[in-house]
């Protein structure tokens, strides 16, 4: 019987000395091999990975194998022609390794700004429908106050950008007052009303100003997004009749041209620039009388989170932009 303790005894104390070993080889894990596997289980594949980072396919496994050694875990299936999927273990320290990375760029930021100098990356997205037409214009107007700030702007449907402040992707989103999460903080910017799009010889097309109730009577392009959907359909709860929906789509180019050629009606809320389809054809804007609710875009932040100096800079400029005083 003593003799099986000892035994166990020392069993254990080899259990906990290679733990301690693991533990200590996962100290020495850089930064680096942290990024090649948090983009490699972002795009499920080695080569996808090597080609966004601009290194070797070897590089990545590399990185990839001397995380699992060092853990002792397997953190990807491998798939063959087919990529990789993460496993349980994979899933739970990619979400850990994204926020050291944010953590660890975040420190980079602050010792940047250190001399009062405002610079460094700004990562920011904007919802799909106006960030062709504003932002650009915008970032090229902010760097002329803040040359050092590398701003990034990617475009994305509302959802996608909540998630992206919330996983520490963006640090600053402009999306609408839909339906916006308690975690997220939304300071309103300006706001954009609905308006009617019609061909040029669409029945409707001769009127200065259009009711909700006259277009439910034609066929109607509808921007079918999510949440975008539901509040072009809520414009019609209380009309006598539901709207005819002809045509669904999932651009904004797609929803121009079909309306331009005459397949229909639709509802956008954001300015349209130029009145022609991306094939050269045109449409026209009426506006909305009646009690239509506007849509208002606002910049959202996750709550709690202490934004770098290149965001707050951001924030200050957009409250004082032409978006702050852009209206349809």
């Amino acid at each position: 019987m003593l003799k099986r303790i000892v035994i166990s005894t020392r069993d254990d104390a080899r259990f906990h000395h290679s733990r301690l070993c693991q533990g200590a080889q996962m100290l020495h894990a850089t930064l680096k091999q942290l990024r090649y596997f948090v983009v490699a289980g972002e795009l499920k594949s080695v080569t996808r990975a090597a080609e966004q980072l601009h290194v070797s396919r070897p590089s990545i496994s590399a990185a990839i194998a001397h995380l699992e050694e060092a853990s002792g875990v397997q953190l990807f299936v491998r798939h063959h022609a087919q990529g990789l999927s993460l496993t349980t273990a994979g899933m739970q320290l990619l979400g850990r390794a994204r926020s050291l990375l944010y953590d660890a760029d975040s420190l980079m930021q602050f010792a940047i700004s250190l001399g009062e100098e405002i610079a460094g990356p700004l990562n920011m997205a904007a919802f799909h429908t106006f960030a062709p037409i504003f932002m650009p214009r915008l970032m090229q107007s902010f760097l002329t106050q803040f040359p050092r700030v590398v701003p990034q702007c990617d475009e994305g449907h509302q959802v996608d950008i909540v998630e992206g402040l919330r996983e520490g992707r963006y640090e600053l989103g402009l999306i609408y007052d839909m339906q916006v999460p308690e975690d997220i903080e939304f300071q309103p910017l300006c706001r954009f009303p609905p308006y009617a799009a019609v061909a040029p010889d669409h029945p409707l097309a001769a009127h200065e100003r259009l009711t909700i109730d006259m277009l439910s009577e034609y066929p109607m392009v509808l921007l079918d997004w999510p949440m975008s959907r539901d509040y072009f359909l809520s414009l019609f709860i209380d009309a006598p009749r539901q709207p005819k929906i002809a045509h669904r789509a999932t651009s904004l180019g797609m929803v121009r041209g079909l309306v331009a050629n005459g397949f229909g009606f639709s509802l956008l809320n954001v300015p349209p620039g130029r009145h022609l389809a991306l094939d050269g054809k045109s449409f026209r804007t009426i506006p909305l009388d009646g009690e239509v609710r506007a849509l208002t875009v606002g910049m959202a932040t996750l709550k709690g989170v202490r934004l770098s100096p290149a965001a707050q800079a951001m924030g200050d400029f957009l409250k004082h932009s032409e978006l702050s005083q852009a209206e349809t």
